[in-house]
């Protein structure tokens, strides 16, 4: 029996009795990438962490230990001296269930609109201002601001991170305690991931189309078709890191 790579994974999807397309559905790799991996056909993957990531990902999907598969490759079959720069990835089309997603941006403003309605409506009820609707006005802003100071008081703590993809980029975030955010994902041309908050972060991409957002300010990163990756500290200062420093969700 055929035990390699390849032919393990196919396998065990035939003892499943799963179709690729069901496969493609559920972690969405493309069918002709799970043939190649099914095929041992190397130079039909991307190459470099893609290729080990999607062996990973199906292999945990089919119930198999997808680091040990994934360490069979890096071991017998990547190319000895390190792994090609990855190829660009065909993604697998997503959406979310009932229709397009609505920017926050538009959510924030339509619920600021619906606040200075009700406030609007509560002042016209007054009839004419008394003394007594005025001092329960004061009163009130002397709430508003006693809770604003409050909540100032109550920030979470750490930095803030948001990603916007540019092109199609595949993405592996991890926290502070590297749980993993993005967990070698691939996102669309603007897809966003994020926000996300932790005392830092270290972020690895597959290219350099991507814009980052750290406490709101947009990170200087440069144009490059070849993998980057980053450190962010607890203070939001951002630093590159190195082709062995970088994560890999794996």
């Amino acid at each position: 029996m055929d035990t390699g790579v390849g032919a393990t994974l196919r396998e065990a999807r035939k003892r499943r009795k799963v179709d690729l397309s069901d496969v493609e559905a559920a972690i969405k790799i493309r069918v002709r990438y799970l043939q190649a991996l099914e095929n041992e056909e190397w130079d039909a993957l991307p190459g470099g962490a893609y290729t080990r990531g999607f062996i990973r990902t199906y292999a945990i999907y089919l119930g198999l230990d997808g680091d040990r598969l994934a360490e069979d490759y890096r071991r017998d079959i990547a190319p000895p001296g390190g792994e090609r720069v990855p190829k660009r990835v065909e993604p697998v089309p997503t959406g979310m269930p009932g229709g397009p997603r609505v920017p926050s941006r538009v959510l924030i403003a339509a619920v600021c609109l619906l606040l200075v309605a009700i406030v609007v409506g509560i002042a016209l009820a007054g009839g004419g201002g008394s003394s007594s609707s005025t001092e329960a006005s004061k009163e009130g802003r002397g709430q508003t601001g006693q809770r604003q100071k409050q909540a100032a008081g109550t920030a979470k703590p750490g930095v803030a991170m948001r990603l916007a993809a540019t092109g199609e980029v595949w993405v592996c975030l991890l926290d502070a305690d590297r749980r993993p955010l993005v967990n070698g994902q691939i996102l669309d041309e603007g897809a966003e991931a994020g926000p996300f908050r932790s005392d830092g972060f270290e972020v690895a991409f597959g290219n350099g189309s991507v814009k980052m957002f750290v406490d709101d300010r947009q990170a200087a990163i440069p144009e490059s078709s070849s993998p980057v990756g980053y450190a962010i500290d607890a203070g939001g200062k951002v630093t590159a890191l190195a082709e062995g420093e970088r994560p890999d969700c794996e």
